[in-house]
């Protein structure tokens, strides 16, 4: 498990990347453009992405990180959002590196942003991060598509090829 969770962080930080660079290809105005997915926009999506790994990693910490909705909007600037995701993304790559068995084994008391009190091991709540940021980065791959420009290939296997590791 600690060596997924490792892999899976390297990943994410790869394909933050490279989702990131072709967003960052994009004229702006396509960018913040609402094209009807569920946060609206690219950029509404990524900030939404940072936001939520931001609350888990909170709560992962005995803490609660201050939101006032899952869209909330933390940089409006794609640079600084762009800057701020490089940052969290290798802090996560740092965390799963220092992890022992113990550590994703680990019982969670926390509260949902509806403020309900659940108790969840760990290793269930970065499987949890790890596979949101699938999941939304899938939705801007989609709208990169929509908005007619080609997205870059983000599967795991290309990843792992990438890195040597398949």
């Amino acid at each position: 498990m600690l060596r997924h969770l490792r892999t899976m962080a390297r990943y994410n930080q790869w394909a933050n990347g490279k989702i990131y660079d072709a967003a960052r290809a994009l004229p702006e105005a396509d960018c913040r453009r609402d094209v009807g997915a569920f946060f609206g926009s690219i950029h509404r999506t990524l900030n939404h992405i940072l936001l939520t790994d931001r609350i888990w990693f909170a709560r992962l910490d005995g803490n609660i990180y201050p939101a006032a909705g899952l869209d909330t909007v933390l940089f409006e600037d794609m640079n600084e959002l762009q800057s701020a995701r490089a940052v969290e993304d290798a802090a996560i790559v740092e965390r799963m590196d220092a992890l022992d068995p113990a550590g994703i084994e680990r019982i969670i008391d926390y509260q949902t942003t509806a403020g309900t009190a659940l108790h969840t091991p760990a290793r269930e709540i970065l499987g949890t991060v790890f596979n949101h940021q699938t999941h939304h980065r899938g939705q801007v791959h989609d709208m990169i598509s929509r908005l007619g420009f080609k997205p870059p290939p983000l599967d795991l296997i290309a990843y792992l090829r990438e890195a040597g590791a398949a």
